[in-house]
C-alpha cells in the first residue's frame, strides 16, 4: 500500500515494499493504473517516495505524530490482500493507539531502525505495509510497517513509523538524495538498578557506553568504555533509545558537546558527528564489504570477511565467496553457485582476494576448484 502526499502524484510508502522492484505499477482507488518511478529510498527508516505522472489528485496531509496520545482513535488505511481480492478500493480499520515509542527486534529488519514506532490495535494485515495510519481528522500520523503475530495474521498488535520521521527526510527523498544519519561509533545500554548503585548514580537516566569502535568520532573525542552519557548537545539523555535517536538526527559534521560521568566525576567532550555507515554489524561497528575481483570464467567473487561469514553462517574462515555466476559460462556449466566459498584452485590455497587474483591471472587450461561443497572443474572454454 501507499498514500498520496501531493496532488501531482508523489506517494509515500515503505522501502521494503518497493526497494527491490524492477517495475512499479500503481492502482488508484478509482481503478486507474499508472507506471511509477522510485524517487528516493531510505532503508534505515524503511521509507520511500515514488511518483506517478498525474495531476489534480486527492492527497492526505502529514500530521504531527508528536501530538499523538495513548488511547486516541486512529484508522489504518490500505489494501490488505488486494492482490488476491483484485479490488483497488482501500479498506479502513478502526482502533486506538495502544503504545508509543515501541521498538522491534532488528531480526525483523537487519539494517532498519524500528526503535520509535506507534503501536495500534487497528487491524493491520499483510498488504497494509506502506499505507497510512490517520487520526480522526484524516491526517497521516504514521506509515503502517509491521505486525506482531504468531499466525501471520491480525492479532491486535500493529506498528507504524511516526509521520514526523517521514517529515524529516521527505524532501531529500523526493530529490533522490541520500539520507545521512549521525553516528558516534559506540555501543550503549540502559542503566538498571544494579548499575545505578555500582556507579553511584542518583537515577537510572543516561546511557552507559559498553563499547567504543576503533577510529570513530567517539574514540577521537576521548569517550571511553564505562562512561555514562547524561546529556547530548545540552539536552538530557533519559535512556539509550533517546540518545540513539538524538545522534541519528544530528547533522553530520556538527560539533556537539557530550556530557559524561566518569569515575563519579562530571566531564564534557566535544564530538564531531560522523556519518553512519550504510551497514553496521550487531555490535554497531561499520561493516567492511569484501573486495571484489574481476569476472573470471563467469565468476564474480568477494573476499570472505568475518562479518559475511557470521551473517550467512559460513563455517570457512578464509577464502572468497561467489556472489554471481554468469549464465551459460564455464563456471555455470561446472555448477558453481552464488554462496559457494572457494578455498583452493588447482590445489593452491585461496585465503583471500589477492590469492584468487594471483592464481586466476596466470591460469590456463581446466581448473580444479575446491569449494565449501566439494570439488568442481571449470573448463577453460
Amino acid at each position: 500500500s501507499g498514500v498520496l502526499i501531493s496532488d501531482d502524484g508523489f506517494i509515500l510508502t515503505n522501502e521494503h515494499v518497493v526497494g527491490d522492484a524492477d517495475k512499479l505499477s500503481v492502482t488508484l482507488a478509482d481503478g486507474r493504473e499508472f507506471t511509477a518511478e522510485i524517487k528516493g529510498t531510505d532503508p534505515r527508516a524503511d521509507l520511500a517516495v515514488i511518483k506517478i505522472d498525474a495531476k489534480n489528485l486527492p492527497f492526505a496531509q502529514l500530521g504531527d505524530s508528536d501530538a499523538v496520545k495513548l488511547g486516541q482513535w486512529v484508522l489504518a488505511v490500505g489494501n490488505p490482500f488486494g492482490y488476491i481480492l483484485e479490488d483497488p478500493e482501500p479498506t479502513v480499520t478502526l482502533g486506538v493507539v495502544s503504545a508509543l515509542h515501541r521498538s522491534l527486534n532488528r531480526g525483523l529488519g537487519r539494517m532498519r531502525d524500528y526503535s520509535d514506532l506507534i503501536q495500534t490495535d487497528a487491524a493491520i494485515n499483510p498488504g497494509n505495509s506502506g499505507g497510512p495510519l490517520v487520526n480522526l481528522s484524516g491526517q497521516i500520523i504514521g506509515i503502517n510497517v509491521a505486525i506482531f503475530s504468531t499466525s501471520g495474521g491480525y492479532q491486535g498488535v500493529g506498528f507504524a513509523i511516526p509521520a514526523n520521521s517521514a517529515k524529516r527526510i521527505i524532501a531529500r527523498l523526493i530529490e533522490g538524495k541520500k539520507i545521512l544519519y549521525g553516528w558516534l561509533g559506540v555501543n550503549i545500554q540502559d542503566i538498571d538498578e544494579n548499575l545505578m548503585a555500582y556507579f553511584g548514580l542518583k537515577s537510572k537516566e543516561g546511557a552507559l557506553v559498553a563499547k567504543i569502535m576503533p577510529n570513530t568520532p567517539a574514540e577521537k573525542a576521548g569517550i571511553k568504555e564505562g562512561d555514562i552519557i547524561v546529556a547530548f548537545d545540552d539536552t538530557p539523555v533519559k535512556n539509550a533509545n533517546e540518545l540513539m535517536k538524538a545522534v541519528a538526527n544530528a547533522a553530520v559534521g556538527k560539533k556537539v558537546k557530550v556530557d559524561l560521568i566518569r569515575d563519579k566525576q562530571k566531564i564534557s567532550a566535544q564530538v564531531e558527528i560522523g556519518e553512519r555507515p550504510d551497514q553496521v554489524d550487531e555490535e554497531g561497528a561499520a561493516v567492511k564489504e569484501g573486495e571484489k575481483a574481476g569476472t573470471w570464467r563467469g565468476l564474480e567473487v568477494k573476499s570472505l570477511t568475518a562479518d559475511i561469514a557470521r551473517r550467512y553462517r559460513i563455517a570457512e574462515k578464509a577464502g572468497v565467496i561467489v556472489v554471481d555466476v554468469k549464465p551459460d559460462s564455464t563456471a555455470d556449466n561446472a555448477r558453481i553457485v552464488p554462496g559457494d566459498v572457494i578455498v583452493s584452485i588447482n590445489r593452491n590455497s585461496v585465503d583471500n582476494i589477492d590469492d584468487y587474483n594471483a592464481i586466476t591471472s596466470k591460469l590456463k587450461g581446466d581448473a580444479l576448484i575446491k569449494t565449501s561443497r566439494g570439488y568442481f572443474v571449470i573448463k577453460e572454454k
